[in-house]
């Protein structure tokens, strides 16, 4: 099994662990806001990466199994070119897949990236609003369409319309002013570029799109009441700030803006409730956080052993069935053997008139709990140089290899003998 197939057995259960916190922030996301106040609510979305990342976190084994013995490969000079497989390969849908999902991760990182280089287009024409000092500065836009908003994530600048004086009066620019700063404080802009992220890696994900705008809202929500916390007696006209601005700009991939995705009645409605205090918002949705992880990581934990992967693991000597073919034989060659666990299987086929006599050596080794492997290293006979061949099955399971040659008889262009190899193998625990 490839590395690339365990990842896509593992991926399926981290996909589900994410879909149902994601629910779960659906369905907590009004009553928390009710009870514990906006802002705890918008830290409900650390629960979806938070079980994402429990879920791939490892397990400890069922069974112990034993370590498989080292192998040494004795590679032998090369006659002339390696062995091409006759087999003709599978039709690989797992790299299609992988490639259609980064096809989709690229298409959805440029659209977002070439967004907010139109957005920071705009601004080139943006001049600094003096009169104002603080942590981060401070521009006017040269459109009255953009802004109010706080733009970027490394570098945080707070931008602002150009009728901003004529537009609102001194307590609603103040108030303005005081929600951009309190998003750079929260450090939104970097909530902004990892929901982005998110966003372009699981663009396949219904709920990952529903996610994205749920939570600029939340965010919008939590930054309010922020605000108020800090200005609580000027709730009318920070109410009225916002209807001056709705429908002002879209939304920014990485910025917070004042847009129409942030319905106005709703945030109306939020500044009349009181202010909860925080510490008691955290510890819900911290407890809430630790019931999520447990219960993840719980659910990841691998059931009961199979028989086989109990069979495996207790064996000490494994059957294997082999049949070998070479040259197109008509009747191929036919062996059962029993190796103790570590044990080398030696093959020796002698030379027989035109074939060429080959060798080979072989262990048998458990690998994934469930899963068989054959595996070694064959020179001589079709083969030109050293192969390695692994042969991967579970128990029971039959699973074969061939390889074809053309060996030259004198010059590398001339004429030459065709020569084939193939093996059979199905191994088993127990003898």
């Amino acid at each position: 099994m490839s590395s690339f197939e365990s990842w896509l057995i593992s991926f399926w259960p981290a996909l589900l662990a994410l879909s149902c916190a994601l629910v779960l922030v659906l369905l907590l996301r009004w009553p928390t806001r009710r009870w514990l106040g906006a802002e705890s609510a918008f830290y409900l979305w650390l629960l979806p990466p938070l079980a994402l990342l429990v879920s791939l976190l490892p397990h400890p084994m069922t069974l112990p199994l034993p370590s498989p013995p080292s192998v040494i490969v004795q590679i032998t000079r090369a006659v002339a070119a390696s062995p091409t497989p006759v087999a003709a390969p599978p039709f690989a849908w797992k790299s299609l897949l992988s490639l259609l999902w980064i096809a989709g991760v690229i298409v959805a990182a440029s659209t977002m990236v070439e967004r907010q280089r139109g957005y920071q287009r705009r601004l080139r024409s943006a001049t600094r609003w003096t009169g104002i000092e603080g942590a981060w500065p401070v521009v006017q836009a040269g459109d009255n369409q953009m802004g109010p908003a706080m733009v970027g994530a490394f570098h945080p600048r707070i931008v602002l319309p150009r009728d901003f004086a004529e537009r609102y009066d001194a307590d609603e620019r103040a108030l303005i002013l005081a929600h951009e700063t309190m998003h750079a404080r929260r450090g939104d802009g970097w909530w902004c570029l990892l929901a982005n992220l998110f966003l372009c890696l699981f663009w396949f994900h219904p709920l990952a799109w529903w996610a994205s705008l749920a939570m600029r809202h939340d965010q919008e929500l939590a930054c309010d009441a922020a605000v108020m916390r800090e200005h609580s007696g000027q709730r009318r006209r920070y109410a009225l700030a916002m209807l001056k601005t709705q429908g002002a700009t879209a939304a920014l991939p990485v910025g917070c803006s004042w847009s129409p995705r942030h319905p106005v009645v709703e945030r109306i409605a939020m500044l009349q409730r009181r202010v909860y205090p925080r510490r008691l918002g955290k510890s819900g949705v911290f407890a809430m956080a630790i019931v999520l992880a447990g219960a993840v990581y719980a659910g990841e934990q691998p059931g009961p052993p199979s028989a086989d992967a109990r069979a495996i693991a207790e064996a000490t000597h494994f059957s294997v069935d082999l049949t070998i073919r070479r040259d197109h034989e008509p009747v191929p060659m036919h062996q059962t053997v029993c190796l103790a666990r570590g044990e080398r299987y030696i093959l020796d086929v002698p030379a027989i008139g035109d074939k060429p006599a080959w060798h080979g050596s072989f262990v048998v080794e458990p690998f994934e709990q469930t899963y068989l492997a054959f595996r070694g290293n064959v020179d001589g006979g079709p083969f030109l140089g050293a192969y390695t061949p692994r042969l991967e099955a579970m128990p029971g399971q039959s699973t074969a290899f061939m390889v074809e040659s053309h060996r030259p008889i004198a010059a590398p262009d001339g004429p030459g003998i065709d020569h084939s190899f193939g093996m059979g193998v199905i191994m088993k625990p127990g003898c």
